[in-house]
């Protein structure tokens, strides 16, 4: 190959070389504006209508799912709560942005559905703007099957957070029960309360023994408050009224 040659030929892949490293550069920008082009940042929907959260998320092509509706004295009804993933998060286009919905100040007086059968107490519910949440059923011979005997929350109960009850229900008594209303075991003398939970074959967790708070000497014509006994169950976890089953573990605090 004569000089002139060389240095054509030099030139030449030269000229290739610098095509290939620009295809290059071209793809690998392609390529990162493909990736991070499809990601969007999650805007701060708290406070906002769900209508206007919605067409916000919409145009930065994320989903909006409403998955719960609270009662709140401090948002407005049809105001978004809480939202998830939190403002800020980056994520990808067509993620599923989940909201929880403001239905406002509790406005509904909780009805008593003890007592009454099923499908009575689920319409008594639908009247008030209630929902049907768990139901459980206890084997019982006191009352026809699919009676009612007990709600959580209770009747006419105030600053209730979710608009939906929770049933207890009569079963025949050779049923195996699925569930139990918790109890209010304070009061109790522990062995008591432990004794009542075993009865079910629910499991009491070993009791937290507390100094129980001395009351003040009463003045004027009050009646003096007494003290607590010792050995009496001064709190419980989970409260009275909830849903139990025998995977529950109580907790007991109980008076020293």
């Amino acid at each position: 190959m004569t000089r002139r040659g060389f240095v054509n030929f030099f030139q030449m892949a030269s000229l290739v070389l610098a095509l290939v490293t620009v295809s290059l550069v071209a793809a690998i920008a392609t390529m990162h504006f493909a990736i991070h082009g499809a990601e969007v940042t999650v805007p701060s929907l708290k406070g906002m209508t769900v209508a206007d959260a919605r067409s916000q998320t919409s145009g930065l092509g994320l989903d909006l799912d409403v998955d719960n509706r609270y009662y709140s004295g401090d948002v407005a009804a049809g105001h978004i709560l809480t939202q998830l993933p939190p403002p800020g998060t980056v994520v990808r286009r067509e993620w599923r942005v989940r909201v929880a919905e403001s239905l406002g100040p509790q406005a509904v007086e909780v009805p008593d559905t003890v007592g009454t059968e099923e499908r009575l107490a689920a319409l008594k519910l639908r009247q008030a703007g209630l929902e049907v949440g768990v139901m459980a059923s206890l084997p019982w011979s006191g009352a026809a099957e699919g009676v009612v005997l007990a709600q959580d929350p209770p009747g006419k109960a105030q600053g209730i957070e979710r608009p939906s009850i929770n049933l207890l229900l009569a079963a025949p008594g050779d049923d195996a029960a699925d569930g139990f209303v918790m109890p209010d075991l304070t009061g109790l003398p522990v062995l008591t309360a432990q004794a009542q939970l075993a009865k079910v074959g629910i499991k009491a967790a070993p009791p937290a023994f507390v100094y129980a708070p001395i009351s003040p000497v009463s003045s004027g014509g009050a009646m003096p408050t007494l003290p607590t006994q010792p050995g009496a169950v001064t709190a419980q976890q989970p409260p009275a009224g909830s849903r139990v089953d025998q995977a529950t573990l109580v907790k007991l605090t109980v008076a020293k």
